[in-house]
Order: structure tokens, then sequence, then C-alpha cells
């Protein structure tokens, strides 16, 4: 029990929270975009899974682990649009669209890995990304090696929160995000295309989506699985809602996610005589405990799931 009382647990268990919760902040941010415009994109444990493939066997073929970055969030933009071409387009169910999203970038990930690299009695690998320590920050006794000795991904994901954030709240651009989210039917009588604004959305949702998927394949780990994502797209949908679908509280959610994520793991090792699969279940737990509290207290866009019709105003 006297391991968890130290300092090097501890930092530790800080620089795993930190790096749990990157790809749930990508996520987290992506989504909170999208629905903040209206959409409720259910694609994003797909689009997640097809972002770690492209991102892998991108870098696999050309060495370059930001090309793979890149190729990655284009991915989960060409299937944001046509998550958009479906719910917004088309006006379909937006829970069924991206479910549909999900189950196809799920076959189509693994169908197209196993056309790239075939069934190799092991995966291949790539070279992740190296932690990139910041000067004289990450000497700081256990924040430093926590915080300022991470990868350049989790670098990016900790700025995109309060970028976001000015964004949706402090931007014209972000009042027509919220306004169209809210009443698409007040937006349109101003002058705004309420489509294209939802199909923008959604594409630049889509791509931090991708990108939080390559993080687990170029950062977190260096090579491809199937269950690579592991229901952190769901969870991502979930800290939407916990933090009341605002940037700043949404990445609370994924720290705290992440923390117990990293505290599971640590304490499979301590207390190895206890099924793994029961460290395994917590951070899915509390989060089902703590969404379960606070959405009672949450406010979703009035125009959530709502698909909107010029010719079917006044």
């Amino acid at each position: 029990m006297e391991q968890i009382f130290n300092l090097t647990f501890l930092a530790g268990l800080l620089g795993a929270m930190i790096r749990m919760a990157t790809p749930i902040i990508f996520g987290t941010m992506g989504e909170i975009i999208t629905e903040r415009s209206g959409v409720l994109n259910l694609g994003i444990e797909g689009i997640m899974l097809m972002g770690a493939m492209t991102g892998f066997l991108t870098t696999l073929h050309t060495g370059s682990l930001w090309l793979g970055v890149l190729a990655a969030a284009f991915v989960g933009i060409l299937l944001s649009l046509l998550m958009a071409f479906l719910s917004v387009i088309l006006g379909l169910s937006q829970h069924v669209s991206g479910l549909g999203i999900t189950l196809l970038s799920t076959g189509l990930a693994m169908f197209i890995y196993r056309l790239s690299v075939g069934s190799p009695v092991s995966p291949p690998t790539v070279k992740p990304f190296s932690p990139l320590a910041i000067p004289l920050l990450s000497t700081l006794p256990v924040v430093g090696k926590a915080f300022f000795n991470q990868y350049s991904l989790v670098y990016i994901a900790f700025l995109l929160i309060p970028i976001i954030w000015v964004l949706l709240f402090k931007t014209s651009w972000g009042l027509v995000i919220r306004t169209v989210g809210e009443n698409p039917l007040a937006a349109d009588t101003v002058g705004i295309n309420v489509n294209l604004v939802r199909t923008l959305c959604l594409a630049a949702g889509g791509a931090l989506m991708g990108i939080g998927g390559a993080f687990l394949t170029l950062a977190h780990q260096n090579m491809f699985l199937i269950e690579v994502v592991g229901g952190r797209g769901w969870v991502c949908i979930a800290m939407v809602i916990f933090g009341n679908w605002n940037p700043i509280k949404g990445a609370g959610g994924a720290l705290l996610f992440g923390l117990l994520d990293g505290l599971q793991l640590r304490l499979q090792g301590i207390w190895y005589k206890i099924p793994f699969h029961l460290f395994l279940v917590i951070p899915y737990l509390i989060t089902i405990i703590a969404l379960a509290t606070m959405s009672r207290k949450t406010a979703a866009p009035a125009g959530l799931l709502k698909p909107y019709r010029r010719e079917e105003k006044g």
C-alpha cells in the first residue's frame, strides 16, 4: 500500500492521466463543436478507429508521423462529410446515421488494414512520437515530468481547450455556431446558411476525432489493433454531457477519466492477485455514475438532433 503514497508513483500517475486524457480531449472538443451546431455525431467511435488505422498505415508506409496525423484528420473529415450528407442534407435520423458510420468505419478499418498488411504473426509497428521536454519546466519536481515532458500532440490537445472555448463564446463565429444549434430558424432568418455551418462544424469536429484516434497508434502505442479505441468515442460523448457542452468542463471530465484509467493500470501491478478485469471497469463505472449525477443539471442545445429544412420554416 505504501507504493501509492510516494512522489514517484504520483508523478507517474499524473503523467499517465495526461496521456490517457489526450485522445478523449481531442474527441470531446470535436464532438462539442459538432453538437453546438445541432448535430449529434455518434460516428465518433468509428471515426476515431479509422483515424487510428489511417494514421498508422500512413506512417508505416511513409515513415512520417505528422503525415500520419494529417491523414487521420483527413479521413475524419471525409467520414464527417458523409455524416453531414445523411443527417444534414437528407435530414435522416442523426442516431441512425451516426451508428451506421461507426459500423461502416469499424468494418472498413479492419478490411483496409488486413488488405495492407495481411495477417502477420506479430503486428507491424512504427516508431512513435517521442516526448518533447519543455526547457526548465520539465525539471520541476513531480509536475515537471508529468506535465512538461509529453508528446507534441498532448500539448496541442491542451492548447485546443482554451482556443475552442474562445471560439465558441467570444467570437462572432462562435455566436453563429451556437445560434444554429439553439434556433436554426432564427439563424436562417438573419441570413445564416444553417446546413453549411453544420457541415463545416462536422468536418472540423471529424478532423479532431481522427487525430484523437491517431494519437492512440502513433504516440500512446506503436501499432494498430482493432480494439485500440476501446470505447473512448462513447466516453467523449459522455464527457460532452458531463461538461454541459463547455470545452473547459468537458476537458475536466476527460482528465478525470484519464486519472482513473491511469490509476487502474497501476493498481493492476500492485494488487496483481485481483482479476485485472475488475480494474478495467473502474474508469467506465465512475464515468457512468458521474454522468448520471450531472446529466440532470445539463441543458443541451435546443436544436440538437433536429434536422432543419428551409421549405418547412414558417
